[in-house]
C-alpha cells in the first residue's frame, strides 16, 4: 500500500488490512456536507462501513485513513472493479449543503494530491470521460461513481475544479508551476479557562461562554478551534455540541451537525471536546451550544485556537 508522504497517518482498521487491494487509476473529489477537520473525518469513518482515502479540513489539514492500493469504499461502483482497478477518493470539509467553495488552502492540497496521484500510480492527467476512464474526477461526475444520485460536490466546488484544481493538477504535474515556497504566517494562539458555567435543562441547547463572551472568535480570520467542558450530573445523561457561524449584521446562526459527546459515568462527571477548523468572514463570529438530554452542569470551561489573520 502507499502513503502520501505530506499527509498525516490515521490508518483506518480493520479496513486498511481486511479491505482488498486495488491498481488505482482514478482521483475523484467528494464534499462530506460538514464543516470538518481531517481527524474529525478519521473519527467520523470508525463509526460507519464507508470510508475514503483522504480527508482534507477548510484549513489545509491533510490526513490519509487508507493506503492508496487498497479499497475505499465512498465511490460505489469505481471503489473497485472486477478488474481490479479502482478509485482514490477524498473527502473535503464543507457547509452542510456542500454549497460553499474549497478554501485556498483546500485548493492547494487537492492540487499537490492530484499531482502526487499522477507520479505514484500513472492516473493520467484527463478528466475522467467515462465511469471507468483513468483520470480525474468529481463525485456527481458519473452515475455510477453512487449509489444513490448526489449533487457532491455542489456547483461552486464543480467550477473550481475545472478552473482551478484540474488546471493546476495538470501544471504541477508537468512541473509548470513549483508548490508554494513562502513560510505559513504564524497564527495567534488563545487560551481562556473558566471555572463554572451554565446550568443545563434536558434537552435544550444552552450557548457556551468562553471567557465574558459567547463568540469564541469573530472575523475575518481562519481558525483551528477546541471548546472543551466538564459536565456534571446523573450518570447515563448524554451530551451532545453543535458550533455554529453568526452573521452580526441578520443574527441568523448557521448551525453545524450536533456532535454525540457521549455520557456522563458513574463518578457523575463527563469532560468533553469538539474541534473545528474554517474561516469566519468580516462581521462573522464562531460560537459553540452545549445540550444534554437529562438536568446537568457545566462545572469548567477551556477554549484552545490558533487565529490567522488575512
Amino acid at each position: 500500500m502507499a502513503w502520501c508522504p505530506f499527509a498525516r497517518k490515521l490508518e483506518l482498521q480493520p479496513e486498511s488490512d481486511q479491505q482488498p487491494a486495488i491498481r488505482p487509476t482514478q482521483f475523484i473529489l467528494h464534499s462530506i456536507a460538514a464543516p470538518w477537520t481531517a481527524q474529525r473525518v478519521y473519527e467520523y469513518w470508525q463509526t460507519t462501513n464507508l470510508e475514503s482515502h483522504f480527508g482534507l479540513g477548510y484549513a489545509g489539514d491533510l490526513a490519509q485513513y487508507i493506503g492508496t492500493e487498497t479499497r475505499a469504499d465512498a465511490n460505489a461502483q469505481a471503489n473497485r472493479r472486477p478488474d481490479g482497478t479502482g478509485a482514490v477518493s477524498i473527502e473535503t470539509a464543507s457547509n452542510l449543503k456542500h454549497t460553499d467553495p474549497w478554501t485556498e488552502e483546500q485548493i492547494e492540497r487537492l492540487i499537490a494530491l492530484g499531482a502526487w496521484l499522477h507520479h505514484r500510480h500513472g492516473i493520467p492527467l484527463r478528466i475522467c470521460r467515462s465511469a471507468s476512464d483513468p483520470g480525474y474526477g468529481y463525485h456527481r461526475l458519473h452515475a455510477a461513481w453512487s449509489s444513490g444520485g448526489t449533487a457532491c460536490p455542489g456547483d461552486a466546488r464543480v467550477r473550481q475544479f475545472k478552473d482551478v484544481v484540474f488546471p493546476g493538477i495538470v501544471a504541477r504535474a508537468n512541473g509548470d508551476t513549483p508548490p508554494p515556497t513562502e513560510e505559513d504566517p504564524m497564527p495567534s494562539v488563545i487560551t481562556e479557562s473558566e471555572a463554572g458555567g451554565p446550568a443545563l435543562e434536558a434537552g435544550a441547547y444552552v450557548l457556551l461562554r468562553m471567557a465574558a463572551d459567547t463568540a469564541l472568535l469573530q472575523g475575518p480570520c481562519a481558525y483551528t478551534v477546541t471548546a472543551y467542558a466538564t459536565v456534571s450530573g446523573r450518570a447515563g445523561t448524554r451530551i451532545t455540541m453543535r458550533f455554529h457561524d453568526l452573521a452580526i449584521a441578520t443574527r441568523r446562526p448557521s448551525l453545524d451537525l450536533p456532535i454525540d459527546c457521549g455520557v456522563i459515568g458513574a463518578d457523575g462527571v463527563l469532560n468533553v471536546a469538539v474541534t473545528r477548523s474554517g474561516n469566519l468572514g468580516t462581521n462573522e463570529q464562531l460560537k459553540v451550544e452545549i445540550r444534554a438530554d437529562q438536568a446537568a452542569r457545566v462545572d469548567r470551561r477551556v477554549l484552545r485556537a490558533l487565529r490567522w489573520a488575512p
